[in-house]
């Protein structure tokens, strides 16, 4: 079984890759056909175009067909806009003044929870321009770290999100995670592998070390100097390191043993406490750890109400404990113990997040960096 994510929406893709070790998959969010990613190169969205002759048919049909019920529902409007007009006025003079359609009073946001306060960013390729952001990090320095999925490129801003430097990772290799600790040390999951850089400049610091190899998926910076690591080899296994880069602990098993199912893509947060919070995208779900391993809780699920995910993406946990999850509904924020409190939208799918010391939360959404105030 092969796991990539779709190179259009994000969404992670599992399927059998043929003999050859290639082949084809669809996504089932954004229904792209992709190509399998294959000697090294990422996977692709297949051009399904059609030749010009069955084109020009196919536009005379569809111009047909739109048109019909467009003249139908012309005549229908025509005939009751007489009788749906003095409704429609009574209605309106009937709204209080100050409260738009939706409910909520004029200039004021649909939720007062998280509000924008800096946005920087856009489409290209140039300094502090994106194409496919996904990843981000802070350090106590408030140096903001700005990784993209597929290319390589980390780029390095200030607090206020002004560009410093840039460097690069494997082009040719998605990259999956990106974490910073206190000191600017960046380390960075790609290919299966932890690599250490100096934040700044991007000079490599060497990999670390795990007994049972290769096969880290995500990366994150703990609140002692350390990381949490989610790995998957057949297993998946929640790894933690200490500042020193030795490894204290490991959850074998984690997410299959408590959901009884694998997991193929795991994100990984950690609290002030020590407690370990992992993000299954398959499993729609959040797993809680206690510091020394134990299974403790699990909340989500597949499904478009208050506390479900569709295409969970990434998690944070904030100062106070709360734990925010990523998905198509927005940011959806739970309590410590995983009850659910409310959720707020983004200008853009929020692929990556992660709490500066300020508890104010970054968001990487392809093409742009978020940062928001949270309601205490």
């Amino acid at each position: 079984m092969q796991t990539f994510d779709c190179p259009k929406c994000g969404a992670p893709v599992s399927c059998e890759p043929n003999a050859y070790g290639s082949g084809t998959a669809k996504c089932v969010y954004c229904q792209s056909q992709l190509a399998l990613p294959h000697h090294g190169q990422p996977a692709r969205i297949i051009d399904l175009r059609i030749g010009p002759e069955v084109k020009a048919t196919a536009s005379k049909v569809m111009w047909l067909l739109v048109l019909i019920p467009v003249v139908i529902v012309i005549i229908v409007l025509g005939s009751v806009f007489g009788a749906l007009a003095p409704l429609m006025r009574s209605v309106g003079t009937s709204k209080p003044a100050g409260v738009s359609p939706f409910g909520a009073k004029s200039g004021e946001p649909a939720n007062t929870f998280a509000s924008e306060v800096l946005k920087f960013g856009s489409e290209g390729i140039g300094p502090g321009m994106m194409t496919d952001a996904r990843s981000i990090a802070t350090d106590s320095a408030g140096r903001i770290y700005v990784g993209e999925y597929l290319g390589g490129r980390v780029q390095v801003f200030d607090a206020n999100g002004n560009f410093i430097s840039q460097w690069q990772v494997d082009r040719k290799m998605p990259l999956r995670g990106l974490a910073a600790d206190r000191k600017g040390v960046v380390y960075i999951a790609q290919s299966g592998k932890i690599t250490r850089y100096e934040g700044e400049t991007g000079k490599s610091l060497g990999e670390l070390s795990y007994s049972e190899g290769w096969g880290f998926d995500d990366v994150v910076a703990t609140p002692d100097g350390g990381l949490v690591c989610a790995w998957y080899k057949s297993r998946d296994d929640i790894v933690r390191f200490d500042a020193q880069g030795n490894v204290t602990r490991t959850i074998r098993a984690a997410i299959s043993t408590a959901a009884d199912e694998s997991e193929l893509n795991t994100r990984v947060a950690m609290d002030g406490l020590g407690n370990i919070y992992a993000l299954g995208s398959f499993r729609n779900a959040v797993f809680k750890f206690s510091p020394d391993g134990k299974f403790l809780t699990r909340f989500g699920g597949r499904g478009n109400k208050p506390g479900q995910f569709t295409a969970p993406q990434s998690i944070a946990i904030d100062g106070k404990g709360r734990v925010f999850v990523s998905d198509i509904q927005g940011i959806q924020v739970f309590d410590s113990e995983g009850r659910y409190t409310t959720v707020f939208k983004t200008d853009g799918m929020a692929f990556g997040m992660v709490f500066n010391d300020k508890n104010e939360l970054l968001v990487a959404a392809r093409n742009k960096v978020l940062k928001f105030a949270l309601k205490e």
